[in-house]
Order: structure tokens, then sequence, then C-alpha cells
């Protein structure tokens, strides 16, 4: 298990993910509880808390979370819901409560999907922290003022601190090397304007060779999240 890895397993236990809208948050959130459950972490549990978007749920993964060993809440219908009314399950408090696991929250995108967390904030004053996404390639998060801007809206709106920067700079399969690197070089400058740590750099699996001699903390990413939409004719 790598350092990064390390510390998502043996940090605060309770792991909120913010962001931009389209920045790559539930893909993050998806890989980083497949990559934990790998790691032979249990318990451990995703708490889908996304009623922005109804396309991109990390719910969808449920039943190969499961299996994984992974417990998936979300709405009161076990995230089998067909329709775009979203209700959440009372049952997502049990393993915010249960100090023997290990929680990742899937936040919705901008201030208006984090604004759902001042439901569980007292769950989050302590043994959690606050991961913002950074996408250098999201028209909202392009430049340092923008991402600072969306970084402190976040904030203002859940009353919490950001405790680390996660660099996802990507163009879906089309990522190469330099998209990457560029985010990382991008998410590190955010970093040294903020004081956040910087924690890693995501990329797809399958460029993990093309990255090797990089010195820098890579995360990979499984890409999840909808692959007949990722593999429709453009």
């Amino acid at each position: 298990m790598d350092a990064f890895l390390r510390d998502m397993a043996e940090g605060p236990r309770k792991i909120a993910v913010v962001g931009h809208f389209g920045t790559g948050k539930t893909e993050f959130a998806v890989s980083l509880a497949f990559a934990l459950a790998a790691g032979g972490i249990s318990p451990l549990a995703l708490v889908d808390l996304d009623i922005e978007n109804p396309y991109f749920r990390s719910r969808e993964q449920g039943d190969n979370l499961e299996q994984a060993g992974v417990r998936v809440y979300s709405d009161a219908y076990g995230g089998k819901s067909a329709t775009e009314l979203q209700t959440l399950d009372p049952a997502i408090r049990a393993p915010l409560e249960d100090e023997r696991c290990r929680v990742i929250c899937d936040l919705g995108g901008d201030p208006e999907g984090a604004r759902l967390l001042n439901q569980y904030t007292r769950y989050f004053r302590e043994d959690a922290r606050l991961l913002f996404v950074v996408n250098k390639n999201r028209p909202g998060t392009d430049t340092a003022e923008k991402a600072l801007g969306q970084l402190r809206s976040i904030e203002a709106m859940t009353g919490l601190s950001v405790t680390g920067l996660i660099s996802n700079t990507h163009l879906l399969r089309l990522t190469g090397r330099e998209e990457v690197l560029e985010g990382w070089t991008f998410t590190r400058e955010l970093s040294r304007e903020t004081g956040i740590p910087a924690l890693c750099a995501c990329c797809p699996k399958a460029l993990l060779p093309e990255l090797a001699d990089a010195d820098l903390p890579l995360f990979p990413l499984g890409l999840y999240m909808r692959p007949t939409y990722l593999d429709r004719p453009v």
C-alpha cells in the first residue's frame, strides 16, 4: 500500500469528497473505495450524498462495491429507484457513528451539492477530512482564482475546512501524461497559495507505465462510472 492509500486507510476515518461539478469526484470516491477494500480495510462504507446529478452516481456501482466488501448507503431504495426525486436513507448515519468503520462520502458538485453535508456536520467536526478535487480542465476551475473561489464557497456553505487537495485533471479516456503533470503543477500552486496539502494526482490505471518516472504521488482511477457513455462514438 503506497503512502497516499496508507494515509486514507490510517488517517481520519470519515472522508468527504467535494469539488466543482464534473471534476471527477465520484470516480475518485469509487476508485478509492475499491482500492481500500483491496487493501483489506474493513469495515468500509461509501455514502452517496449526491442528489444534484442524476447521471453519475456512485450508487450505480453498488452491487460491485458490495461484492468487494464496501457497504453502500444512498437512498431508501438501495440505489434502485428509477425516479429523479432523490431521497436519503436514514441508515446513512450508521457508518458515520460506527467508530470501527471507515467512510467515504461522495458529495454533489459545487457549494449547492456540498450543502447536504450540513445535515451531518456533527460527524465531521473530528476524526474527519474534507478533500477538494481539482480539475484544471473544467471551465469553473481552470485558473487558481476560480478554483480558490469554489473551494472557499464550499467551506462557507458547509462550515468545514478543506484538509486536502486531490489533482484530477483529465480528458476522460483521452487523458495523457501531460494532463496529469500539468494538473499536478496547478494543484501544487493552489496548495502553496492556501497552505492545504496536495495529496495525490489521479490518473487512469492504463497510464501508470507512462508516469513511472514522474516524481509525484499517483492514484490510479478505475474509470468505473458509465462505461457505455465513455465508449459512445464521437
